[in-house]
């Protein structure tokens, strides 16, 4: 494992909604949107779309791609303490840098984050965590080779930085592994309408649907099954208008 431990200088960013990102400069982008927020964009893109789709199921398992700052992990947390009947959630998340999982413990969080802050300190100091309602495990595995010794997964927060920098993350053949890895009702969040990785996504089954809200930017959501409460984009008509348009590779 230890070829995959990476060393990457940061640089701390307000968003417009007030919590805090980083800068990574391996891959000269940001966290998160800073129109969006960290916050809203956690919340709006991931774990809301995610928590309503299975609102019905008291047992959840995700994947994380990858942990990051923990934003998506954390505030799933928060939102299913909220609720009166907790789900068990179980979520898996990769990541390479472990320096950066080590710095969560002193990172400046929203004021919400404070009610969790012992497994935010059990996460960076274990890379694990665990009680009645969530179990956590950070790997510092390669997510394309992590994602293989997973299955069952019912919801993927796919949040890896772009494709344009980040490719390996995006491709056909990463997304028939978290095919393989998925349950027949899951879903996959993200926060890119790229044309690219919705065909990959596409050349491996998925559903492809648009969410819009007021807080954020529009962002997609993939499905093995068809929905009705989302925008459906026809992929096949999109590569039918559009013949430059290529699944990633």
């Amino acid at each position: 494992m230890g070829k995959w431990l990476i060393k990457v200088e940061y640089k701390k960013i307000i968003t417009d909604d007030g919590s805090h990102t980083l800068f990574s400069s391996k891959y000269n982008q940001t966290y998160h949107s800073i129109k969006d927020g960290a916050i809203k964009e956690s919340l709006y893109k991931h774990i809301y779309p995610a928590l309503n789709h299975h609102k019905d199921k008291q047992h959840l398992r995700i994947l994380d791609i990858c942990f990051g700052l923990g934003y998506n992990t954390f505030l799933t947390i928060l939102e299913n303490l909220k609720s009166d009947n907790p789900k068990r959630i179980e979520i898996f998340s990769p990541e390479l840098d472990i320096d950066l999982i080590r710095s969560l413990e002193t990172f400046e969080y929203p004021k919400e984050f404070e009610s969790i802050k012992d497994i935010i300190v059990q996460i960076a100091r274990n890379l694990y965590y665990e009680d009645e309602y969530h179990k956590i495990e950070v790997s510092t595995m390669d997510a394309r080779e992590y994602i293989k010794t997973l299955e069952n997964i019912d919801v993927v927060y796919q949040d890896a930085f772009s494709s344009d920098v980040n490719k390996e993350l995006w491709t056909v053949e990463y997304f028939s592994n978290i095919n393989k890895a998925t349950n027949e009702d899951s879903v996959i969040t993200t926060y890119t309408i790229s044309t690219n990785v919705r065909l990959s996504m596409s050349e491996n089954k998925f559903l492809i649907y648009q969410i819009e809200n007021s807080e954020t930017k529009k962002s997609t959501l993939a499905f093995k099954k068809t929905q009705n409460k989302y925008k459906f984009i026809d992929m096949e008509l999109k590569k039918l208008r559009n013949q430059t348009a290529k699944p990633i590779y």
